[in-house]
This record gives structure tokens, sequence and C-alpha cells, in this order.
């Protein structure tokens, strides 16, 4: 069952969704040719720490770190490390705050250096088709609403729309009810309430929406080698609209 959050549990994600805004703020500032994801990894840890906040990722199920970093061919939860960024990759830094108990999750996807115009349209794209993904997210409207526009807008542009991992609801816990996906049936699905906070989060790739896991059971890519890059917000639901609560200022 959907949890619908109140007025004051939205303002105290918001809180955490302020440091993971400043926290992808201060980490465009450091992607970078010569820099590896283990240092942005290390660096993203700091940085919440020092804003009373802790990473919710390190520790679940496991999972030894702070962010995930999935380069280039890599659609999610790639691990940060030793790998050096290149000039022409992408790059996607996903992280969840922890602050005082709740929580907020935003994906980035960032060039490193100088990208090719097909890569850098491929971020477009999926930046524009997250932000028409939200634009469905109000009060009335269905679940099935939201992956419509985000399948329309990028399968206009020839790109593929990952099936095998969605958004999510979200507030003590990381993955909550409903499941988000970023396609589907415009009308169909989960109706929208006032209260309800989820992630719209798509993932999308210049070639086929199939992916693999790796042997080390977290790291996917791209079937066919093609480029990902993926764009994450947190949103609540309210009357007046969704209200984005891990908000860059669009940068």
């Amino acid at each position: 069952m959907t949890e619908l959050k109140s007025k004051a549990q939205i303002e105290a994600m918001r809180k955490a969704g302020a440091i993971l805004a400043a926290c992808h703020k201060e980490i465009r500032k450091r992607i970078r040719p010569g820099v590896t994801t283990g240092e942005i990894d290390q660096f993203a840890e700091r940085f919440m720490l020092e804003h009373g906040a802790t990473p919710e990722q390190k520790g679940f199920h496991g999972y030894e770190y702070a962010t995930c970093a999935s380069v280039n061919d890599v659609i999610c939860h790639g691990f940060p490390g030793a790998q050096v960024l290149r000039d022409g990759d992408i790059v996607t830094i996903d992280m969840v705050v922890n602050k005082d108990g709740w929580l907020a999750d935003s994906a980035w996807s960032y060039a490193v250096g100088n990208v090719s115009p097909q890569a850098r349209k491929l971020l477009d794209v999926t930046r524009k088709s997250m932000y028409l993904g939200i634009q469905q997210a109000v009060v009335g409207n269905r679940l099935g609403d939201i992956g419509h526009a985000i399948q329309s807008y990028a399968e206009q542009h020839g790109y593929g729309v990952v099936r095998d991992f969605t958004g999510h609801g979200i507030g003590r816990s990381m993955h909550e009810e409903p499941q988000v996906l970023h396609y589907g049936v415009a009308g169909k699905g989960v109706r929208l309430k006032a209260g309800m906070v989820i992630t719209v989060e798509p993932m999308i790739t210049s070639g086929g929406y199939a992916a693999y896991i790796e042997d080390d059971g977290w790291t996917a890519k791209t079937v066919d080698g093609s480029l990902c890059a993926q764009y994450e917000h947190t949103i609540a639901i309210t009357e007046a609209g969704p209200i984005i609560l891990t908000d860059q200022g669009d940068c």
C-alpha cells in the first residue's frame, strides 16, 4: 500500500533533498577527465556527513559505496572505484541521502570533457523526458501518464527506454510503493494522490533497452553496448502540483 506523507514529512524529505541537490552541484564542478569514480564517491560521502546526513545506499543489501557511478554503457548500479573518467565519457552519479530518518534520491548524468554530439543529444533528451514525466505527476492522473510521456518523447528520437529498472515510492525506506514505470499507457495504472512521494528516473539508451547484470550482481549494462543516460528527481505530489524535493535550480 502506498503511504501518503503529511506536509511536515514532505518538508523533512525536502531537507534531505536540499543536501542531495547541493552535493550534485559540487560534483558537477569535479567531473573532468582524469578523476576516478572512487574519488567522486569519497567526496559525496564526506559532503553528506559534513551536512549532518548519511549515505543510505551504503550497506544496502551489502552495497559498499555511498553512490552508484555508471559510465557509458552502464545503465545503473555501477561500482565507484579506480575507473578513470576520460574525455568523451558520460557518467551517472546516483545517491540517496538520509537526513534524520527521511530520504531523498537523485541521479544525474554528466558529460566528461568534450562529448560527441550524439552523447550530448542523449543527455538532453533523457533530461527532458524526466521533466515531461514529472509534469504528469498531478493529482488525479495515473502512473501510466508519467510513463507514457517519457516513452513517447524518448522513442520519438529513436532511443530505448529501459524496462528492467523503475522509479518508486520513497520516504523512510528507499523503495516503497508504488512502482513507477518509465513506459506505459496514458490513463492506466495507480491513480495519483496528494501526499505521494515518488522518484521519476528514466534510463534512456541510444540503442535497444535490453539489459544484463554483470557477475558482481549489481552492475547493469546495455546488451548492445549502447550509451545510457539517467536523470532522477524525488517529487512530492500535492494539490498545487508536483514539488521537486531534489531541485538543483535546473542546473
